[in-house]
């Protein structure tokens, strides 16, 4: 059975649409981000560690490139461990 049009298309603004806004992020041990990401751009070479929206699992990226965009659902950027730098949330 096919999913009613307003579903299909809440999805596809919510997953598809391009990015409305970013954020600068301070990787903090303690603090969550002012809202969940999207996505986060990582600007400069690194490890990432950051809490996954929903479990809140923290998960570290290991050897992030330069100018990688990531899909990724975000809580907060954790500063232990993460050498990545210019990261921005993105929603």
């Amino acid at each position: 059975m096919a999913a009613p049009a307003s579903t299909v298309h809440d999805h596809q603004q919510r997953y598809v649409a391009p990015y409305r806004f970013g954020a600068v992020v301070t990787p903090n041990d303690g603090v969550d981000l002012a809202r969940p990401t999207r996505g986060l751009w990582v600007g400069g070479a690194g490890n990432l560690n950051r809490d996954l929206v929903g479990d809140g699992g923290t998960v570290l990226l290991s050897g992030v490139p330069a100018g990688t965009q990531l899909p990724l659902n975000v809580r907060r950027v954790r500063a232990t461990s993460t050498t990545a730098t210019l990261i921005v949330a993105l929603w």
